[in-house]
């Protein structure tokens, strides 16, 4: 039988599964011409069509033809995989997009692990597959009978949603779009793993810190236990993952967390959000530097030693009025005051919500206590700085620009005070990953 095809398939059948296997596409087309039939006939042990053959090889080009006559997109081989689960399996994004706008069905389930198009993509880390996946949800007809955050949180046969898979596989890309897209981050398994493992559990197993550090971010409890009654901590120990035992460990400081994407991040426009994800990342590596290294002393910047040659020059009337330090960079409308993504970061910031509790009531303006409407990003222009010295009667100019401090190799209160002195938990993470290989 060998790679499926049997003995006694006719020339013309074994030209065209070799034809599509190949990329002939001129092969394909005067074979389709002459005996229209081929197009139903399949492979004889897993059952693949041409079309299967051409998603999973990502040959658009016969993908297209063989879709162009009125081909069934969502034919079955002997897995009850169709086309567009090959395509997501293997990252052919440009079939992907094709098969989708050919109306394939997205709540397509196989029967060995009962997994989407969705789980496979997630599974094998194909960030563009996801997205294209997730976006076609949103405006087909998924979207309005299924419901898309149903659809996000699919599981599969052994209980398993799309953000275990991408944790367990050491996604951080893929974990990141599903997390903004409405998945679960504390959704516990059936099956798959250990059961009552959350995305924060597979994630301690594979070893992955850039995927720990997502999850945190998004509020993932490092207390909530498995089945076995471990927590993360627990199961990154058991690997010998360290250093992501270290994040997890119950002991270290907390890390910091978005606040509500439904309530407060849909406000934002894109470049406030940009610069808010940056001070996010920027606050919570500071808090795993602290965690890993363990230093011993602390010591706040003297200014007395400070270059200006190394540092950026920040006029005052643009310093932020609550750390002192870094550039104003965040405008609060309606009220128009305005601060540093640091401080603004830490005023947004929040604990875990409590599933028993209401909802936490949307921050204020810290200046004149309005609520907060819409965050957006402060206009920076280059402005000339004239200074004269009337003793001496002479005219110094200096050509100064507003950069915004990004705290690299430098340091702040936001560091150690600014977010002590709010009121905000920090965190901790690392820098090297532990390899791991999965097994199902």
């Amino acid at each position: 039988m060998g790679q499926g095809l049997s003995c006694r398939a006719g020339n013309h059948e074994h030209g065209l599964f070799t034809a599509v296997h190949h990329g002939h596409l001129l092969t394909v087309t005067s074979l389709l011409d002459h005996d229209p039939s081929l197009l139903h006939h399949t492979t004889v042990y897993d059952r693949h069509s041409p079309l299967h053959i051409a998603a999973a090889k990502g040959h658009i080009h016969i993908l297209s033809n063989l879709l162009d006559r009125s081909l069934n997109p969502d034919l079955l081989n002997r897995q009850k995989q169709t086309p567009l689960m090959l395509a997501a399996m293997h990252g052919k994004i440009d079939c992907v997009q094709k098969l989708l706008q050919a109306g394939a069905n997205v709540l397509m389930f196989d029967s060995i692990y009962g997994r989407t198009c969705l789980h496979y993509s997630a599974y094998y880390g194909h960030f563009s597959c996801l997205k294209a996946i997730l976006s076609a949800a949103q405006s087909s007809p998924v979207a309005a009978s299924w419901g898309f955050s149903r659809f996000v949180n699919i599981r599969d046969g052994k209980g398993a949603t799309p953000l275990h898979l991408a944790a367990r596989q050491r996604r951080p890309d893929c974990v990141r779009v599903l997390l903004d897209s409405g998945a679960l981050v504390c959704a516990s398994t059936g099956g798959y793993g250990c059961p009552g493992s959350t995305p924060l559990h597979v994630a301690a197993r594979g070893g992955s810190l850039d995927c720990i550090r997502e999850l945190l971010a998004w509020g993932a409890d490092r207390l909530q236990r498995d089945a076995s009654g471990r927590i993360p901590y627990v199961v990154a120990m058991k690997h010998k993952h360290g250093a992501c035992a270290s994040l997890l460990n119950p002991s270290s400081a907390e890390p910091l967390v978005w606040p509500s994407p439904l309530k407060f991040i849909s406000e934002l426009n894109q470049e406030a959000k940009a610069l808010l994800e940056q001070a996010l990342k920027d606050a919570n590596r500071e808090r795993e530097k602290n965690i890993l290294l363990k230093p011993t002393t602390y010591s706040l910047p003297s200014p007395s030693h400070s270059d200006d040659d190394n540092i950026s020059q920040v006029s005052e009337s643009a310093l932020c009025c609550i750390c002192f330090e870094q550039e104003c960079t965040i405008e609060v409308q309606n009220c128009g005051h305005q601060m540093c993504a640091q401080c603004t970061l830490a005023l947004c910031c929040h604990n875990k919500p409590n599933p028993a509790t209401a909802a936490l009531t949307p921050p204020v303006c810290p200046f004149c206590r309005s609520a907060i409407a819409r965050l957006v990003a402060v206009k920076v222009e280059a402005q000339e700085e004239v200074d004269q010295d009337t003793n001496n009667g002479s005219k110094l100019s200096k050509s100064s620009r507003k950069t915004r401090n990004t705290n690299e190799g430098g340091s702040s209160s936001f560091k150690g005070l600014s977010f002590a002195k709010l009121g905000s938990r920090s965190s901790g993470r690392i820098a090297a990953d532990d390899e791991w290989i999965h097994k199902d």
